[in-house]
């Protein structure tokens, strides 16, 4: 999750129109750069192309493990760092073994048979590995339980490769935290400029994907945290309708909000995982809906009073509508948001602080009691007071806050839980989509990343395009497709729609991805500096 303090995480400084220009190509990098860092061969694929191999016979399983595994070595632990990857299964390669032993035998799974994914460390797995939400107090939380996502996963013949990193405790233990860092595992680099604000609490997630860590990678959503990384780091991202996937054994914050997703480099990557993940609809094909000519006829919601004011932004923005014109789809102009209830943002707030106290203390106590000593929120709250390396860059303020809430029962948390579902549900989305008679609503998925920031935490600028925070409170169905680059820098475009519409959301943007094809390979610069002409401008 990232920061749920303000609507839209809408926080920081105004982006102004003296930001770079749009779409320039990559910078020249040295050929040394280019064959240390950049993927090539079959793992710079996508999803689909590494099915393609397995079942055609170009690679075992063990092999594209072995490839991953070196990959992780030479670019997340070495090379430009990324710090995207948590720990590592120490049985992925026997069970590759046995998954390419399967295939010979004519025991195929399923349409992940043998494929290597990697899962945000809040999700369980009953593999050797911890769950450790990144944070210290659960460093040996070994449960030896699959969440329903992973079982679902498994049952296709999925590999869990590891756990990525993430901010810890999905971004809900302080007001001035910082994306992508946790105790654990510090600081997780943007892979496309290292300096750069991954985004989001599935900030590893989003930067293993991208980078050709796995196949596939998967993220938890509260607020955000897998759009936001998504739209950061280059990929598809897709937030489904809270319930279509178990939150069972996720590390919870909300259990009115909380979602586990994909995250690929296509769509078609991420609707083929939801044909995994999605347990609670076993006979839904989220990918057969996917067809080039899935936006003819479509009327689209073009949501101009969330486009935000960044001249580079909108210039893509820009660019995406005449993409999705020539897809076929119908545009319609929505230039006015739905009025928000007195206190929205402080009842928003307070739901999660509620819910978090609630459901944390739950999933404290299910763990195994000889491998992890804190029991409860409060005692969580002693053990980081008590671990100064906890709280080395930022303290645990909303921790303390959650702590202070009353009961689930309350009547306080009860209103505050209908007026902002109603808000951002009845009065809200539908609302939008039934008044303007459209079938899907359309924005930027985000801003151009800031700088990570050790010294301040996240420093966000105030205009924050996109409406994903409106779907987040709903639980509706967004995801965020790659609209192109300002200075190398990706941005995404978002698709939202009204609950249990995900096969059609996903179909949507499918078309507009196979018009568009805007998604960046990382270029692993170091900084904006490494830009041509920014290092001779910076220093003249």
């Amino acid at each position: 999750m990232t920061k749920t303090l303000l609507p839209s995480l809408a926080i920081g400084l105004v982006l102004t129109a003296c930001q770079p220009v749009v779409d320039e190509p990559a910078p020249q990098l040295t050929q040394i750069e280019v064959k240390d860092f950049k993927a090539s061969g079959l793992i710079a694929g996508t999803l689909p192309d590494i099915i393609d191999a397995l079942e055609t016979g170009k690679v075992s399983s063990e092999r594209l493990v072995n490839l991953y595994l070196e990959r992780i070595e030479n670019i997340d632990k070495s090379g430009p760092r990324l710090q995207a990857v948590l720990s590592i299964n120490p049985d992925a390669l026997a069970q590759a073994r046995a998954l390419d032993e399967k295939r010979a035998a004519g025991e195929v799974l399923g349409p992940l048979h043998g494929v290597p994914v990697l899962l945000k460390d809040n999700i369980e797995s009953k593999d050797t590995l911890p769950t450790t939400a990144g944070a210290i107090a659960l460093k040996d939380n070994i449960t030896g339980r699959d969440s329903p996502l992973v079982a679902g996963l498994r049952a296709q013949g999925a590999i869990i490769l590891g756990k990525t990193n993430l901010s810890q405790w999905a971004n809900f233990r302080s007001e001035g935290s910082m994306s992508g860092w946790s105790a654990l595992g510090g600081q997780v680099r943007n892979p496309h400029m290292l300096d750069r604000n991954p985004c989001g609490s599935s900030s590893g997630s989003g930067a293993a994907a991208a980078a050709s860590l796995a196949a596939a990678t998967v993220g938890t959503e509260t607020n955000g945290s897998v759009i936001c990384p998504s739209n950061a780091n280059g990929i598809v991202g897709f937030k489904p309708t809270v319930g279509l996937v178990p939150q069972q054994y996720i590390i919870p914050i909300s259990v009115s909000q909380d979602t586990a997703g994909p995250m690929t480099k296509t769509v078609m990557g991420a609707a083929l995982m939801m044909n995994a993940m999605a347990t609670t609809t076993p006979n839904q094909d989220y990918s057969a809906g996917l067809q080039k000519d899935a936006l003819t006829g479509v009327r689209v919601g073009v949501l101009n009073f969330a486009k935000g004011e960044s001249v580079p932004i909108t210039a893509l923005f820009t660019k995406a509508l005449q993409d999705l014109e020539m897809a076929g789809a119908v545009l319609v102009d929505i230039d006015e948001a739905p009025e928000a209830p007195q206190d929205f943002g402080k009842m928003s707030y307070d739901i999660l602080k509620y819910e978090f106290k609630d459901g944390v203390n739950k999933y404290l106590a299910s763990t195994s009691e000889s491998l992890v000593s804190t029991r409860t929120l409060q005692q969580l709250i002693d053990f980081n007071s008590a671990h100064k390396e906890e709280l080395a860059l930022f303290d645990q303020s909303i921790f303390i806050a959650s702590q202070a809430m009353a009961s689930i029962e309350s009547e306080d948390y009860k209103n505050a839980l209908k007026i902002v579902q109603q808000a951002t549900r009845e009065d809200g989305i539908d609302a939008l989509l039934q008044q303007h008679n459209v079938d899907v609503l359309i924005a930027p998925s985000g801003l151009v990343v800031p700088r990570v920031d050790p010294i301040n935490g996240d420093v966000w600028p105030r205009d924050w395009p996109g409406y994903g925070g409106y779907a987040a409170r709903a639980g509706y169905p967004h995801v965020t497709v790659p609209m192109g680059g300002i200075h190398n820098l990706s941005v995404g475009l978002s698709f939202i729609g009204t609950k249990h519409t995900d096969a059609d959301v996903l179909a949507y943007a499918y078309g507009y991805e196979q018009q568009s094809q805007r998604r960046l390979a990382p270029q692993y610069l170091k900084n904006a500096e490494d830009l041509p002409g920014v290092k001779e401008a910076m220093n003249p």
